[in-house]
């Protein structure tokens, strides 16, 4: 299991203590730090969709000025993730296909069956 994310993240934060708290062995990748593929986007797209990975809410959507913000699809928001990691909703967990994006301890909970 990986937890993709940035260490500095509260969201991530929340998530790793949730998950060590509960004794749920993972990796950690910090996608800025560790850098991100398309292969690994790709992947992740085959469990949610790139509108639920892409995060509209944050900091660096609101600062980025690219025209292509207003004529969205999936090509043009992997190229932006893949140029700004930071669009990318907090935590990804991946666990063999599947693929976690977000925090919640109820649905964590659920998942991992604590």
């Amino acid at each position: 299991m990986i937890v993709y994310g940035i260490k500095n993240c509260d969201t991530v934060k929340k998530a790793r203590r949730w998950l060590d708290a509960n004794d749920v062995a993972f990796d950690f990748h910090d996608v800025r730090a560790d850098g991100l593929d398309k292969a690994t986007i790709e992947s992740w797209l085959q469990t949610v969709s790139w509108e639920v990975l892409l995060n509209k809410r944050g900091t660096t959507w609101r600062k980025l000025e690219d025209p292509r913000k207003e004529t969205l699809d999936e090509a043009i928001a992997v190229e932006l993730m893949l140029a700004n990691p930071t669009l990318i909703k907090r935590p990804v967990v991946t666990v063999d296909q599947d693929c976690l994006v977000g925090f919640k301890e109820a649905d964590y909970a659920h998942y991992f069956g604590k």
